[in-house]
């Protein structure tokens, strides 16, 4: 397997472990993360004046001759697809993709083909430098396969350690855009009655939950108080559909990213996605406050009425702030639009 040599020297003051003065002062051109240095002096591939060194925590000199060989990136076992995608940025680290509503991101047994992995394979080709020691794009965020909507994805190990850190760190912007039953608003009295909901200023809805897999449906996730992982979703109402309103449009944003979140908090207020056949439910609207095209339009939508439209982070190499927006897709423009119209007679 071909590898490659990378050579330096420890500047002065250097830091008192061997991990964090060989990440200090390793050439950026290496294009090396922590993560991946630690396991390279894991595998005895970090030379200190001619020596292997294993551990991490050794005391380093001003001065100290460091030589790294580093193995090549391997080709991925996931097969490059020619499959379309939309760019909305792409540069030598990652790339921003608007994703359309029905294609899964990574293959899984029930989709080891057709997937947003495979696209990006076959787009980035020899400009993957390689994560992990292969080459294969970074994934640090999901969403499911029928929202649509902005995903960003690593094009080398630098760009996937720092954009993950960002993410564990809440720090990413997401907004998404919803349509959902109901109102969600905090006049409701049933709403203040709902455990783990509360309101902001501005009439925000706060969710605040555990989630967690359910106990018998491993499809779906489930709200907890005990256990599980921390999940924070807010909501407001952009515009109310129907005389009264019967369906809601509502920008939601993150302060968590856990599977499901927004559709299963939506669902836990009373509040499913329209479209969504694992928590959104089918309810009957009347003719009387909804227009029969309006009713039709949602009998016959297909997947949770639900897309990224906002995402904003730093570049994790460059340093600079990014953000990106997408339009809603024109199956929800559709649908608003068959909502926005007046009731007959």
């Amino acid at each position: 397997m071909a590898s490659r040599r990378i050579e330096f020297v420890i500047a002065e003051t250097p830091p008192k472990r061997l991990d964090k003065a060989i990440a200090r002062d390793v050439p950026d051109e290496a294009n090396l993360s922590r993560t991946r240095l630690a396991r390279l002096i894991e595998e005895g591939q970090v030379l200190v004046d001619g020596v292997v060194m294993r551990d991490a925590k050794a005391k380093l000199s001003e001065g100290a001759q460091i030589v790294i060989t580093v193995e090549e990136a391997t080709d991925s076992h996931i097969g490059p697809e020619e499959i379309p995608l939309e760019v909305v940025y792409e540069d030598d680290d990652l790339i921003v993709i608007n994703k359309p509503a029905g294609m899964v991101v990574h293959p899984a047994p029930g989709s080891p083909s057709g997937t947003l992995v495979n696209a990006l394979l076959h787009h980035c080709g020899d400009a993957l430098s390689g994560v992990g020691g292969v080459k294969r794009p970074g994934i640090v965020h999901r969403i499911d396969k029928e929202t649509s909507g902005l995903l960003v994805v690593a094009k080398s190990d630098a760009a996937h350690q720092g954009l993950a850190a960002q993410f564990e760190r809440h720090t990413v912007e997401r907004y998404y855009q919803a349509l959902c039953y109901g109102t969600p608003d905090g006049t409701d009295p049933r709403l203040r009655g709902v455990r783990g909901v509360s309101f902001e200023p501005g009439h925000i809805l706060k969710i605040t939950t555990q989630l967690a897999r359910h106990k018998t449906d491993r499809q779906r996730q489930a709200v907890l108080f005990e256990g599980g992982r921390h999940a924070v979703t807010r909501a407001r109402i952009v515009e109310g559909f129907g005389t009264p309103p019967v369906v809601s449009l509502v920008e939601c944003w993150l302060e968590t990213g856990r599977t499901h979140q927004i559709r299963v908090h939506l669902a836990h207020a009373g509040h499913g996605l329209l479209g969504d056949p694992t928590y959104g439910g089918k309810r009957k609207l009347s003719p009387k406050v909804l227009s029969p095209q309006g009713i039709s339009a949602i009998s016959q939508f297909q997947r949770q009425a639900l897309h990224a439209a906002v995402l904003g982070f730093k570049h994790p190499v460059q340093g600079e702030e990014m953000r990106f927006e997408a339009p809603l897709p024109q199956d929800m423009q559709d649908l608003i639009a068959a909502l926005r119209l007046p009731v007959s007679g």
